[in-house]
This record gives structure tokens, C-alpha cells and sequence, in this order.
């Protein structure tokens, strides 16, 4: 086989990887958002899935070199990452419940906006006019999706707080990403989510029945295993041709509302997404010029790799 035909062949590979990683992550979403509305409370299901997602990670673990991979000189920044990092989760699993899925992952495409915005005073990079524009003309979009006002839904509030925190802790994962590996990254992520949602659990803890206790050690298995399928489709294609099918998680949330919920997303939701997919490809198309690598939400690219969160 041909050098060309081959290279095609892999980035073929990689979109189908990540076309499926984004359908599984949202899989996991829609499994969340029924279990919290049964009742479970948000330290009981990051408990979950961040306990049940060690047993994929482990296979992550084993094909990027062992117990070798876990090594690290900046145990404070994963603890800090971490931190961020289970805010984030946490706000979005908590938005999942009340909000339509559709509307929640929508308000989490604006991830890439408040990137471009503090990579400006954290990471000390440029962005020129053209990006601060689509900067802003994104953020119309999330505003026309939430409309503010005296009796907007608390939970989209918490959503906007979780993208901004998912975006603080993917600009700490782009300076750790630097020296550590992507499994150690997890990891520690992962045990730290074990640890702090576990000790919650005396006071958050509601005993399933067995259906549910196989829907909620089902979502660490599926987000471990999206994980793994995002870090597959990296390594076989560039970040800046599979970025983009990160908004099929829309395609797959709508498609969830509509058939589980029969919840039909409204037309601010089309109308604003459409906006922050727009602004989010053109920022992406404006890294690319500029011979940098995009990093997308989580669930996106796979600096989302190391979270999951959305989730993504």
C-alpha cells in the first residue's frame, strides 16, 4: 500500500474513532441525566464514574508502558487540575438534570471561547483581532441559548460555570501535557474524583436497586472506554481534522431528547449552538494557520481525553 493511500487510511481511522467516542460519551450523558433525575445525588454518580472508569483505564495504563507511565515530578498541578477538573464534572452532571441534554451539551460548546479568552492571561498567547471577534460573536450565541433573566434555570447557570471551569482545567492539562503522559493525567484525575467523591458518600449515599446500580457502574465502564477511543483517534489523525465531529454530540443529545424524554429542543437552541459550532470552527481554523494545535472540549479533542467530563 501506497505512503498517501495509508495516511488517508489512518485519518479515516481517526474520524470513526472519534465520531464514536462522541456518540459513547453522549451515551453516558443520557444515562446520568436519567439516573439523577431518579435521584441519585452528583457525589454519589461521580463517585461511579470515576471508581468503575479504572477498569478500562487500565488497559490505557498497560499500552502506554505500565506503572512507569504514572510517574510524575508535579503531583500539586495534577492536584490542582484535579480539583478544577471534578468542579467542572460535577457542575455538568448536575446540569444534566434539569436541563434538556441537548441545551446542556450545547452551553458546553462555548468551552473554546473561554479558552481563547484565558489563554491570554494564563499561558501568555496572542490572540488577534479576528479570534476576539469570534470570540464575542460566540457568546451572543450563548446568550441567545440562555436568554437571562429573573427566572432563567439555575442549572444553565451551573453549566456555564462548569464550561468555564472545564476550561481552566484544560489550559492546566495543556501545561501538564507538556511533561506528563496523557495515562498519568487521568489517573490521577480519576483517583482523585474516587477519593473526594467517596468521602461524600456518608452523607450523599442512596442504596440502588440493582437496575440502577448496573446504569450507574455502567457509566464509569462506557466514560473509560470513550476515553480510550479518543486517545486512539488522536494518535491516528491530526487534533485539527477531528475537532470538528466533536459537534456531533449535538446530533446524538437531540436525537436522546427527543426519543427518551420526547423533549424537543427549542429554536434558541438551534439558533445559539449553531453560533458556538460556527465560532468554534473558525477559531480552530484561525489555531491552524497559525501552525498550532486547537485544543477542543471534551468530552472534546483530546486534551478531553483526560476528563471525560462533558461530558463530554
Amino acid at each position: 500500500m501506497s505512503e498517501p493511500s495509508r495516511s488517508t487510511d489512518r485519518i479515516g481511522l481517526g474520524i470513526a474513532l472519534m465520531v464514536l467516542s462522541v456518540a459513547v460519551f453522549t451515551c453516558m450523558d443520557a444515562i446520568i441525566k436519567h439516573v439523577a433525575q431518579a435521584g441519585y445525588t452528583t457525589p454519589q454518580i461521580l463517585f461511579f464514574r470515576n471508581l468503575f472508569a479504572f477498569i478500562p483505564l487500565s488497559i490505557l495504563i498497560h499500552r502506554q508502558g505500565g506503572l512507569s507511565s504514572l510517574a510524575t515530578k508535579k503531583p500539586m498541578a495534577h492536584l490542582i487540575r484535579s480539583l478544577i477538573g471534578l468542579t467542572a464534572m460535577g457542575s455538568f452532571f448536575y446540569g444534566y438534570r434539569t436541563l434538556p441534554l441537548s441545551e446542556a451539551i450545547s452551553i458546553s460548546f462555548a468551552a473554546p471561547l473561554f479558552m481563547t479568552a484565558l489563554s491570554v492571561p494564563m499561558l501568555d498567547e496572542q490572540v488577534g483581532i479576528r479570534r476576539w471577534l469570534a470570540v464575542i460573536v460566540g457568546f451572543v450565541g450563548v446568550l441567545i441559548m440562555v436568554r437571562p433573566s429573573a427566572h432563567m434555570e439555575p442549572a444553565t447557570l451551573v453549566m456555564l460555570f462548569g464550561t468555564v471551569f472545564f476550561s481552566l482545567a484544560m489550559i492546566v492539562v495543556r501545561r501538564l501535557s507538556a511533561t506528563e503522559t496523557s495515562s498519568s493525567i487521568i489517573f490521577y484525575f480519576t483517583l482523585m474524583g474516587v477519593v473526594l467523591s467517596g468521602a461524600l458518600m456518608p452523607w450523599f449515599w442512596i442504596t440502588p436497586n440493582f437496575t440502577d446500580l448496573m446504569l450507574l457502574i455502567s457509566i464509569g465502564i462506557i466514560g473509560g472506554i470513550a476515553q480510550i477511543l479518543v486517545t486512539s483517534s488522536i494518535k491516528a489523525a491530526p487534533i485539527a481534522i477531528l475537532a470538528p465531529f466533536e459537534y456531533t454530540a449535538l446530533l446524538w443529545a437531540v436525537g436522546f431528547d427527543i426519543v427518551i424524554w420526547q423533549i424537543f429542543p427549542s429554536f434558541y437552541t438551534y439558533l445559539g449552538a449553531g453560533i458556538l459550532v460556527s465560532t468554534g470552527l473558525y477559531i480552530l481554523h484561525r489555531e491552524t494557520r497559525r501552525g498550532t494545535r486547537a485544543r477542543f472540549p471534551a468530552r472534546f479533542s483530546r486534551i478531553r481525553v483526560s476528563m471525560g467530563e462533558r461530558k463530554r
